[in-house]
């Protein structure tokens, strides 16, 4: 089965797929309807590697954490059809705007719903999906609202796992068989012990029914959280005894059949 538009006799001419398992990246791509200016959202570029290497034109992709629509402007650019989840009303709202300012050149559907992606009955009447991209809150470093339902409010460990999986579970249930589930997540640090967040969902991925294929680990360089405050988080992990986080995780799977 061809999950993607690639012709493999013409390997050599695809420099902008990047095949190593890490991404480093100097700069997000701001162009277009694409802004930094919303706290927690990913950068471009994954979303764009994700479907070029594992979806083709005219395909599906569902965003089960929209934010302010990253995934779909690089969906429109690309032209593949996509649907994102966002729980907070305002936040959707002003992806809806960016998303129809972008051009679409391949005549695609886009569409954001405002919903709990951990809801059953937020995925009623959607189509299958050929690709699935969940960028979870990791747990509560960033609120991202006050909805009861946001994960970033979940109250222990367990239950951000609990609620991850349920996301999991329920956007697997529209996806072919065969096609990937693309998670971006990173780690997080607390009362002295770091928290590996990273595999914690990678193991809920695993046992809902998804091989692991890769793991690929992307830089993180200077966010608005650290922005300017450097020397600060270099004494401090000096201090405390630990390593300031660079990285973030991009872990593909593919739902077994």
């Amino acid at each position: 089965m061809k999950i993607n538009d690639l012709d493999l006799r013409n390997w050599k001419n695809y420099d902008e797929i990047i095949t190593d398992s890490l991404w480093l990246f100097p700069s997000r791509d701001n162009s277009g309807m694409h802004t930094p200016k919303y706290h927690g959202n990913f950068i471009p570029q994954i979303p764009r590697q994700a479907m070029l290497r594992f979806t083709k034109r005219g395909e599906w992709v569902l965003d089960t954490f929209a934010g302010l629509g990253t995934t779909l402007i690089e969906a429109k650019r690309l032209g593949r059809n996509a649907i994102g989840i966002e729980i907070d009303e305002n936040t959707a709202n002003m992806a809806r705007e960016l998303i129809e300012q972008e051009e679409n050149p391949y005549n695609v559907y886009t569409d954001i719903i405002i919903g709990d992606s951990t809801k059953e009955e937020t995925y009623e009447d959607l189509p299958n999906f050929q690709m699935v991209i969940i960028h979870p809150p990791y747990w509560d470093i960033i609120k991202f609202s006050k909805n009861n339902g946001d994960l970033s409010n979940s109250k222990t460990l367990n239950e951000f796992l609990e609620r991850f999986e349920r996301v999991v579970y329920l956007s697997s249930q529209h996806l072919d068989e065969g096609r990937y589930l693309v998670l971006v997540i990173g780690d997080k640090y607390s009362k002295g012990e770091w928290v590996p967040l990273g595999f914690y969902c990678m193991n809920s991925v695993m046992k809902n029914g998804f091989k692991l294929k890769s793991i690929v680990v992307k830089n993180i360089e200077e966010n608005r959280g650290k922005r300017g405050q450097y020397a600060l988080w270099r004494y401090r992990a000096l201090k405390d005894g630990y390593y300031i986080f660079k990285h973030e995780y991009v872990m593909f799977f593919v739902k077994d059949s």
